[in-house]
């Protein structure tokens, strides 16, 4: 009974939140209340998935037929992973919604009206959890198309050119990668007769490997596009940042992960055995190098994000592509920590613009004295992503490091050096931010006396022109700070409880990578 409530909740919650437009106290507090009992249910879902094994519902009873034919209605499917992936997107949406309230969700003047934003919001937490749980092809491509509704909508809210221009170029890409899934959905249908992922993956055993290696070739490329992974991934860094804070957090913490969960659940039940292996490997390489490279020639800290973003991406692909059980355990455990971290840092960006005025570095200086509290929030986060110890992001790394050693091929060594390659370069990127933004006078930076002391001086540049006629500029709300801490404290415990969660993620990485458990339940044989 509990396994459609993370979908129905945000949908019935946006509709009634979509009534109390012009009550904006009451519709507050409906985000947060449906946001709450989502992450609630998702956590009862985690303790029962890993109690009791993979949990499949049937909606509306349509299971397997007598005639041997599989399920034919909407599969919604529970393990250890799908759950793990809930409860994580359900704290940091829950924190997100809290820090636009906070903020007061002002993306435009005082004439645009932002009573949709919260209900846009519930849809998108609705897609991101359908996305999740989907037992069938075709359900996840409804689910990435409730996420382009939603992204577009959130990304223009505000009316301005920049972030017209970046939701148009953003849905023409996922137009593309939607158009590439759907192709190879109907390529599988034509071939398997089935779009359920549980009869999928016993059925495509018995179609050539030639063609099951092409079918997985179409859906790396449409997923390949949502996790930004390279070459797929030059969309990304030109479309995020336009975005106000809340909407980049979310959209990079979780969008390019819902693209990572679809390349682990197809890899590892549709079409195991490792056929596209090196080529992830490869991609996962370049991924990572590209990315960092790309983030060391930025001067915007949102731009820079965003290339961290992609590079980053690159270690899960390294994980995945291993095909073993360390390296699976290694990218669900990255997955988790990046999610939050990097969630945590575009929030902390959004507290530097409320903090300064401005996200350009060459703006930006003295942030440490004026506010001890923002540095604080942003040095913990940033040294996490950078994978000092004994941050999580240091143990999720040395994970994918052992798996890489113990496979041990030239590839994999090479991704090793890769991977040590970036988290240094990553260091050194977010200490420039630190030396930069926090650490030296705003008087030595080059733009300095513009962002302090002239408010005109600002419309010159597209990424702070947002706030050149702002009066709140300087102060920072405690409801920012609060869900900001709240996601720092969490990324603190994916270190405290390391070992904990690292076995739960073996657990669930043996999981995936057994399937047994999950085509029983789904086929009538397992616990349903």
């Amino acid at each position: 009974m509990f396994v459609p409530l993370p979908v129905l909740v945000p949908m019935l919650a946006a509709a009634a939140t979509l009534f109390a437009g012009r009550r904006p106290r009451l519709q507050r507090a409906i985000a947060v209340l449906a946001l709450a009992v989502a992450l609630a249910v998702s956590a009862v879902l985690m303790y029962l998935a890993d109690r009791d094994g993979t949990i499949a519902l049937q909606v509306g009873g349509w299971g397997p037929t007598e005639a041997g034919m599989g399920p034919l209605g909407i599969t919604l499917v529970v393990d250890r992973l799908s759950a793990l992936m809930l409860v994580v997107s359900a704290i940091v949406l829950l924190a997100v919604v809290y820090y636009a309230i906070g903020q007061g969700i002002r993306d435009g003047d005082d004439r645009q009206p932002v009573s949709i934003f919260l209900p846009t919001y519930l849809v998108l937490a609705a897609g991101v959890f359908m996305a999740f749980l989907a037992g069938d092809l075709f359900n996840l491509f409804v689910a990435f198309e409730v996420l382009l509704i939603a992204s577009f909508v959130l990304l223009t809210i505000g009316g301005t050119k920049e972030r017209v221009r970046a939701g148009i170029s953003y849905v023409m890409v996922s137009m593309v990668s939607s158009l590439v899934f759907l192709f190879g959905i109907a390529l599988i249908y034509a071939s398997a007769g089935t779009l359920n992922m549980a009869e999928l993956s016993v059925r495509l055993a018995d179609i050539p490997a030639g063609t099951r290696t092409a079918l997985f070739a179409v859906l790396l490329v449409a997923f390949g596009i949502k996790a930004a992974v390279f070459p797929l991934s030059t969309w990304l860094p030109d479309s995020y940042p336009t975005a106000p804070a809340p909407v980049t957090a979310v959209f990079a913490g979780l969008l390019t992960k819902v693209g990572v969960y679809a390349i682990i659940r197809t890899h590892s039940l549709l079409f195991p055995g490792g056929a596209m292996d090196r080529v992830l490997l490869v991609a996962g390489l370049l991924t990572m190098l590209v990315g960092i490279l790309g983030a060391i020639a930025q001067s915007d800290i949102k731009r820079l994000l965003s290339f961290t973003l992609v590079s980053h991406i690159g270690y899960m692909v390294f994980g995945i592509a291993l095909s073993t059980q360390l390296g699976m355990s290694g990218a669900i455990f990255y997955v988790a920590h990046h999610i939050l971290v990097q969630t945590t840092l575009f929030l902390v960006v959004g507290l530097i613009e409320r903090q300064a005025g401005a996200s350009t570095l060459q703006r930006l200086g003295g942030l440490a004295a004026a506010s001890p509290a923002l540095a604080f929030v942003f040095v913990v986060p940033a040294l996490n992503l950078g994978g000092i110890p004994p941050f999580s992001g240091f143990i999720g790394k040395v994970a994918l490091l052992e798996a890489g050693s113990q496979v041990g091929s030239v590839l994999a060594w090479a991704l090793v050096a890769g991977s040590v390659i970036t988290s240094l370069l990553t260091l050194y990127v977010v200490a420039r931010v630190w030396t930069k933004a926090f650490w030296r006078r705003r008087e030595d930076a080059p733009e300095g006396h513009l962002a302090s002391s002239a408010r005109a001086g600002l419309l010159d540049d597209p990424v702070d022109v947002e706030f050149a006629e702002r009066d709140d500029v300087g102060r920072m709300p405690m409801a920012m700070l609060l869900p900001t801490g709240a996601l720092i404290a969490v990324g603190l415990m994916l270190t405290v409880l390391a070992g904990p969660i690292f076995a739960y993620s073996d657990r669930a990485a043996g999981e995936v990578l057994d399937r047994g458990q999950y085509i029983s339940a789904v086929l009538g044989e397992g616990p349903t």
